[in-house]
């Protein structure tokens, strides 16, 4: 053949690795388009059994729906939630690894000297889910039935009273932290890796209290096997009818506990909006609303922007309380 008929040939096969080359990239620029195409990871930095575990897993068998994939739950506990969450702001940021953030969240860059993240910078807020209130339970054959009945054996013993919560940071941590400050009284804070092993150590007789969160401990109060004192939210619960505030009779006290979805930082904007739109249906589903609800939850489910602005608001809240009355990680 003359090398001058190779011409249009060569020039064919140019074109063509151009369209090839061109597809690909179009392909690697648009993620969300396949997003997503294996199962999403949601880590929990809690064990097993407790509130954010129960919230992280009703949430996420109602997303698969609507992702149209599995999403797991990865139970990473230890160190007031910082194992689980470091594990996040260092993963791949393309949308299938997020965390369920909690209270501790916004109290460990002023509770905790050194962390091996910025919140600020590690992470890209998907979806505040809800916030609620802490209750204070006894076992049932607890001898204490009024938060004025823990007020006298504080200040009769010294230190001895004790109190579990779910890992030093968490909001049972640092209810324990206020209720000992407003009330002038010291009592002895017991941190778990999660509130399913605090509870069954309560339940045991190992510890005396615990602030728990209404989505943990409302279980347990419905089958009789802990008994609420009261409520940590300024206001009384609608899910918990007849029990009182603690700040009926410590003024000033309150306390509240949130759940949130994290993705790493530098997740595309169009995976971030996909998850919160799979986050947000999910939330609003009949059976999670109708389950969380029960336990005193009050939903949000709004854009990742409400997420954002409620936890900043909440590290500058918390960072002065915990300046202001000196308080400590165990």
């Amino acid at each position: 053949m003359h090398p001058h008929a190779l011409r249009p040939l060569r020039t064919l096969r140019a074109l063509a690795g151009f369209v090839l080359a061109g597809s690909l990239l179009v392909g690697g620029a648009a993620p969300a388009s396949t997003f997503p195409n294996k199962p999403v990871r949601i880590v929990v930095p809690f064990a097993p059994g407790g509130g954010t575990d129960l919230i992280a897993r009703t949430l996420g068998q109602e997303m698969s729906k609507d992702l149209g994939q599995p999403v797991i739950i990865d139970n990473k506990p230890g160190a007031g939630t910082i194992i689980g969450t470091d594990a996040i702001a260092k993963a791949a940021p393309d949308g299938y690894s997020l965390v369920m953030a909690s209270f501790a969240h916004a109290v460990n860059p002023s509770l905790q000297s050194k962390l091996p993240f910025d919140n600020a910078k590690a992470f890209a807020p998907v979806m505040l889910v809800g916030r609620g209130p802490n209750v204070l339970v006894v076992r049932p054959a607890s001898p204490f039935k009024t938060v004025a009945d823990l007020l006298a054996a504080a200040k009769a013993n010294p230190g001895k009273l004790t109190y579990a919560s779910q890992g030093a940071g968490t909001s049972a941590h640092l209810a324990g932290e206020m209720f000992d400050n407003l009330a002038k009284v010291k009592t002895l804070h017991i941190p778990y890796r999660g509130a399913g092993p605090a509870m069954t150590d309560l339940m045991g007789g190992q510890v005396e209290m615990f602030f728990g969160t209404a989505a943990a401990v409302a279980p347990f109060v419905e089958r009789g096997q802990l008994r609420a004192i009261a409520v940590t939210s300024a206001e009384p619960s609608a899910a918990f009818k007849g029990v009182p505030t603690v700040g009926a009779t410590i003024p000033g006290y309150a306390v509240e506990s949130w759940y949130g979805l994290y993705a790493p930082a530098g997740t595309p904007q169009d995976v971030i909006a996909r998850l919160n739109a799979a986050a947000r249906k999910a939330a609003r589903a009949p059976d999670f609303a109708r389950k969380v609800e029960q336990e005193g939850l009050n939903i949000s489910a709004g854009n990742p922007a409400e997420l954002d602005t409620y936890v900043r608001a909440e590290e500058a809240r918390w960072a002065r309380i915990v300046k202001e009355n000196g308080i400590k990680a165990d």
